[in-house]
């Protein structure tokens, strides 16, 4: 349905001051991500990258300032946005050892309300032979492939990644590469905390040297 909030169509940040502890991390920063449109998150490690991404999926209160979501009518109600319309992929990848990748993909696509194919995941990010072993036992690369494969498990329209590339070979970078790109053209928006440029034009948000 066009008005519901899984139709993310405008991320907003206005004036916003995060800190962590009594340290402030940034302040008065202000940006916008339309659908179909990437943004890199850049800055050196402690400016708030990982914390902003928190900010925005409502992980963190921030000091001042506001983050607004939007569709084709106007601004969304935010928790519901987030629950419903959003991603966040984290540097840790939160799978619970002890189950199967299966187990682990099953969970995450009825947890987040899943509508997404299940198969195509798997496909795409080369799962089949994993899919029956514990996450213990899986390499940081396949861990990583399968915390991705949420992506299209239960579909979003806004992904907030922090280094999902970090773990992955050449030729899982690439394929990842064209997911995101047919993300973006489907209306997806895509806000990616990075050290090294993502494989296609994007915005720079930048936070700087940190304090």
């Amino acid at each position: 349905m066009t008005d519901h909030a899984t139709n993310i169509r405008l991320l907003a940040i206005n004036d916003l001051t995060v800190a962590r502890g009594d340290r402030r991390l940034f302040a008065g920063l202000k940006a916008q991500l339309a659908q179909g449109e990437a943004m890199a998150l850049t800055g050196a490690n402690g400016a708030g990258k990982t914390s902003l991404l928190r900010v925005i999926a409502g992980m963190i209160r921030p000091v001042s300032g506001e983050v607004r979501f939007e569709n084709e009518t106007g601004p969304l109600e935010a928790d519901a946005a987030r629950s419903e319309g959003l991603h966040l992929l984290a540097h840790l990848d939160g799978l619970k050892p002890g189950r199967t990748a299966r187990e682990e993909l099953d969970f995450w696509a009825r947890w987040m309300g899943g509508e997404g194919d299940l198969s195509r995941a798997i496909e795409t990010f080369s799962l089949s032979p994993l899919m029956d072993l514990e996450v213990r036992k899986l390499s940081a690369g396949q861990r990583r492939r399968l915390a991705l494969a949420r992506l299209l498990a239960a579909p979003r329209k806004l992904w907030l990644l922090d280094e999902p590339m970090a773990p992955l070979d050449a030729a899982m970078r690439a394929r990842f590469a064209e997911v995101m790109k047919a993300h973006l053209a489907e209306g997806g928006l895509i806000l990616a905390a990075v050290h090294d440029p993502l494989p296609m034009t994007t915005g720079s948000l930048d936070l700087g040297a940190g304090r």
